[in-house]
């Protein structure tokens, strides 16, 4: 679980949040080296961001790597892009970041110290109102960990401690949503998915909640595990599949309703996911291996070990991306036939 939580941006303490929610990242030799946790397409350009706000460029396809600046030193946990310039990157301290010209530049657009006062002030209840207050006591050490983008303009972003926040003109003004979600005990949301109007969260201790209304209402779904999701994707299908802890990988063809697990010959957490051009679905678990689903089982690709995997990120021309702990590194994707038995 601790490994886990390191991989996909869980603050180990709080105390340096405030300070490096106001430093510029520092200039590192190799950013491709150093822990990524996410990457996204901008056009022709990959876009990965990581520790310390660390933001890194590739116009190669991954072959060569340079810094972008990035106005923040906390931990960015996930990236994602609406179009090939304007993206959103969100991370540790209720980090929001945004850009308009594919990476190059950044702005911040919200942070901890923002989040709770929205809190506060959104607040209707008791309850809500002693959350918000705990929230602005903490000081701004809670984590995003994902971002849904609906379009440029129309962004989700949710975290540590049931946070969500929404915006509809690209971060400029933001409308708290923790009150709109089922999650009475506020656990961590960690994966945010969208396929057209259908919205899907999921989290800590099976946390999980759809919307099939493009986010104006959400209903909580029953989980078949009691374990923490830790990454999934929404199908071009219609179909969900969700994985996490010890090798839970499972999947739902009923919107949520019923589910059922895919055989995992290795029971090793589940810490990334990515969809093939062409609709595969991919996924690598902390004990580097890297598998395909196959029917209703997953198969081991020929593929040297990745090391403490976090994002997967398909390429042009059959390769693939790999973040995580120890950078970024592209390989080549074998056919399926080539699988390990």
């Amino acid at each position: 679980m601790a490994l886990a939580g390191a991989a996909l941006g869980l603050p180990a303490h709080a105390a340096p949040v405030a300070e490096a929610l106001q430093r510029p990242a520092l200039t590192v030799k190799a950013p491709q080296r150093a822990a990524l946790l996410s990457a996204a397409q901008a056009g022709a350009r990959i876009v990965a961001v990581g520790e310390r706000g660390l933001v890194a460029l590739s116009d190669d396809g991954g072959r060569t790597w340079r810094q972008a600046p990035s106005p923040v030193s906390v931990t960015l946990t996930t990236v994602r892009f609406a179009d090939d310039k304007q993206g959103v990157a969100v991370g540790h301290g209720g980090t929001v970041l945004t850009t308009q010209d594919a990476g190059a530049s950044w702005q911040l657009r919200l942070d901890g110290r923002r989040l709770a006062a929205l809190a506060r002030d959104a607040a209707t209840t008791p309850e809500a109102q002693r959350e918000a207050e705990r929230l602005l006591a903490d000081g701004p050490d809670k984590p995003l960990l994902d971002v849904l983008l609906w379009d440029a303009r129309r962004l989700l972003a949710v975290g540590a401690f049931g946070l969500a926040v929404y915006s509809e003109d690209g971060g400029q003004t933001w409308q708290p949503w923790m009150a709109r979600l089922p999650n009475p005990k506020g656990l961590h949301w960690y994966v945010a998915r969208r396929q057209g109007e259908t919205l899907l969260l999921a989290g800590e201790q099976g946390l999980l909640a759809r919307s099939d209304d493009g986010g104006r209402s959400f209903r909580a779904l029953a989980s078949p595990y009691k374990g923490s999701w830790f990454t999934g994707e929404l199908r071009a299908d219609g179909s969900t599949v969700l994985a996490g802890l010890r090798g839970n990988v499972w999947r739902s063809t009923d919107a949520g309703a019923t589910w059922s697990a895919l055989a995992n010959p290795v029971p090793a957490t589940v810490t990334a996911m990515s969809t093939l051009p062409d609709g595969g679905l991919l996924l690598a678990s902390q004990a580097g291996v890297l598998m395909r689903l196959q029917g209703e089982r997953l198969l081991p690709l020929k593929t040297p070990p990745l090391t403490l995997p976090a994002a997967l990120l398909p390429l042009a021309e059959g390769r693939l991306l790999a973040l995580g702990l120890a950078g970024a590194s592209t390989l080549t994707l074998p056919a399926l036939e080539e699988a390990r038995p």
